[in-house]
């Protein structure tokens, strides 16, 4: 099994007041399968969906448990629920982290550049490198990040979209960002990865021959120039370079055109 970057553990997904339980559980997949593993809700409001009737009230003297539903969603990622923080506000959930990046699709009256995922990635991925915890924080689904809220992070994320139908769900929100992260580290999937093995040049020469012998068998060289054939199908190999399947294959099909011509 691969070993997942270290410093994936320095970064933390913050759900400010979220509402649906299916999205804070499908946010957990999202992180998951991206290698995050840190998630903290501040305040959860839920509110009552066809799966959750009766969902739980969050208080901070009071333990707090998410429904079924979250869980449902989470699929394969419940330890992640199962390891969140809550906590009653946004302050408490960025206490340590050197950074944290708010995001909005808002303009507003602050003046921090917004930048995109791909922009921010790297600096946020610097921090984590060097044991600084960070944060990306999410809204709520219907209102977002409130001015106070974002005022509290000291950057800001936006992700580009349809400026004519900008809807993104919270949980679609996360797996973008978490993408982002993902794919701006310098884990290397080897499960995803094929052994290729190229052959040696004696084989190429000899696969060579093969085409000459069953060219010449079936007739192909009356009035074309064998030789500059032969050199342009060499040409084809050099340029590509040939592995062992496609070397066997090459050569059961000429001995097959072979049997069928005698």
């Amino acid at each position: 099994m691969n070993e997942l970057p270290f410093y994936l553990n320095h970064i933390h997904i913050v759900l400010c007041r979220p509402s649906h339980p299916a999205n804070i559980g499908s946010a957990a997949r999202a992180m998951k399968t991206m290698g995050l593993t840190h998630l903290t809700l501040v305040a959860p409001q839920l509110i009552a969906t066809p799966m959750t009737q009766n969902p739980p009230e969050y208080s901070p003297s009071q333990p707090f448990r998410l429904p079924d539903e979250s869980y449902t969603l989470a699929s394969g990622a419940v330890d992640i629920l199962d390891n969140a923080r809550i906590v009653p506000n946004l302050s408490a959930a960025l206490n340590d982290c050197v950074a944290s990046y708010a995001l909005t699709s808002r303009r507003r009256e602050l003046n921090i550049p917004p930048k995109t995922p791909r922009e921010a990635v790297p600096e946020l991925i610097k921090f984590a490198e060097q044991n600084q915890p960070v944060a990306v924080v999410f809204g709520n689904e219907r209102f977002g990040l409130d001015i106070d809220e974002v005022a509290l992070c000291n950057r800001l994320m936006t992700i580009n979209g349809n400026p004519n139908y900008f809807s993104l769900n919270l949980s679609q929100a996360v797996q973008v960002v978490a993408y982002e992260i993902f794919s701006q580290t310098s884990f290397i999937n080897s499960v995803l990865q094929t052994e290729e093995q190229f052959v040696p040049q004696g084989e190429i020469d000899g696969l060579i021959q093969h085409f000459d012998e069953i060219m010449n068998q079936i007739g192909f060289f009356e009035r074309r120039n064998s030789e500059r054939l032969l050199r342009r199908i060499r040409r084809i190999f050099d340029r590509n370079g040939v592995q062992r399947e496609e070397i066997d294959i090459l050569r059961g099909f000429l001995k097959t055109v072979g049997q069928r011509v005698k």
